[in-house]
């Protein structure tokens, strides 16, 4: 069988990890264009990937004017820039895998699901949690009866002191107009999760919400506008240096120190943090997306869920609740734990020895979509694509219900 042929549109963290998993599966695909505004994040990619100088742009729009020469695309640019080319590469033909959000308004999601489902081509959303093992094992387990009907879910979101710092405070989800509300930003892959897992329709929603701590007002006294010149820098858990240089120092070039330049090392992280904004005090910065967020859920089935977002904890991975009529399941970053009420007694259930990685977090999520997008392609089979449009639109749906809810100080009814 033939290379399915990607483009990348979008070559920054994303667009770059994604690709990286397509390198792994050089037998079933290739990366042949890109489109990236930024030099350095474009030529990193290039490289990696040889690809011919004729499909490497800075926009999109370059690659979508030109006859059809690829099978797919994957869209990581910027949450508030997928509508657009979404709509134009799907209108062309293209397969398309879409980083989450789908958008930032219900509207331009509705449109991209208009568009693909009109011109018939296979799309994924990157909600990364429901190709998990775990996640996978977990459905297992309920379709299997262990813990009857799914009563309630609980699940915990600790985003983390530092990764909020980073990402949502001074980083490019800092502020709703340049990318989207925190709830959809960073818990839309909670929501559609809850949603996946219960399947049942969510029939009304409420959520609380604020931005309590990186505000002015909370700016101790004696700080400076950046950590490197900052008298109390060292005092301050927030420290641009503490994250930053703390990754060179253990030798990590990864994320996020990679988000803030190209070339990773002890000085060049120095510099962009003396001109550039993931330098600057966390409470002087432009960002108004929320630090913490509650959301309450209601389905159809009867059963209910709640999400709590927070910034303010270590850092760690999702943590989860599942409470059924004959059981209940616990759920971290290591085990999935199933009590059960005829016995009274606890059970670790086993995942595949050999793969550790796929506990919490994206836990092997960004593999299994990509293999799975792959193989849809090759195989013409859409049901390979657990996140497909119009059931990324129902999950999406909630998370503008519960946005509304906390901004409107009621309960939403879908």
């Amino acid at each position: 069988m033939k290379k399915t042929k990607i483009i990348v549109v979008g070559a920054g963290d994303r667009g770059s990890g994604y690709a990286s998993r397509v390198l792994k599966l050089s037998e079933k695909a290739e990366i042949v264009g890109v489109a990236e505004p930024r030099e350095e994040w474009r030529n990193r990619l290039v490289q990696k990937h040889d690809i011919s100088s004729s499909n490497i742009v800075d926009d999109w729009r370059e690659l979508i004017s030109k006859p059809k020469f690829a099978d797919a695309v994957i869209i990581a640019t910027q949450d508030s820039r997928h509508r657009e080319p979404a709509i134009a590469f799907a209108c062309k033909g293209y397969h398309i895998m879409l980083e989450k959000p789908m958008a930032p308004n219900e509207e331009s999601c509705r449109q991209i699901v208009s568009a693909v489902i009109d011109s018939d081509v296979i799309f994924a959303v990157c909600h990364v949690l429901r190709y998990t093992q775990y996640t996978q094992k977990i459905k297992e387990i309920i379709s299997n009866n262990l813990i009857g009907d799914v009563v309630n879910i609980q699940r915990l979101e600790p985003v983390g002191y530092l990764h909020q710092a980073h990402s949502f405070v001074r980083g490019n989800w800092r502020r709703e107009d340049e990318s989207s509300f925190m709830l959809m930003a960073k818990s839309c892959h909670d929501l559609d999760w809850i949603h996946y897992i219960m399947n049942s329709k969510c029939c009304s929603i409420q959520s609380f919400g604020t931005l309590k701590h990186f505000r002015a007002e909370e700016k101790p006294e004696g700080a400076a506008d950046r950590c490197v010149d900052c008298p109390i820098e060292s005092e301050c858990p927030y420290s641009a240096k503490k994250l930053y240089i703390g990754c060179v120092k253990k030798g990590s070039t990864g994320w996020p120190v990679s988000v803030i330049t190209p070339i990773v090392n002890e000085e060049t992280v120095m510099e962009a943090l003396r001109v550039g904004p993931y330098g600057r005090c966390v409470y002087s910065c432009d960002n108004d997306v929320v630090d913490n967020q509650v959301v309450n859920m209601q389905f159809e089935s009867g059963s209910t869920a709640s999400l709590t977002m927070t910034a303010f904890a270590e850092g760690r991975h999702r943590e989860t609740r599942i409470f059924g009529t004959k059981g209940e399941l616990a759920i971290d970053r290591n085990s999935i734990r199933l009590f059960d009420f005829l016995t009274d007694k606890w059970e670790e259930i086993k995942l595949d020895s050999g793969d550790h990685s796929i506990i919490g977090g994206h836990g092997g999520g960004d593999f299994v979509l990509i293999e799975n997008f792959i193989d849809a392609i090759q195989s013409n089979d859409k049901s390979l694509i657990l996140s497909g449009a119009e059931e990324t639109l129902e999950s999406h749906l909630m998370v503008f219900a519960a946005e509304k809810s906390r901004r409107e100080n009621k309960v939403i009814n879908l």
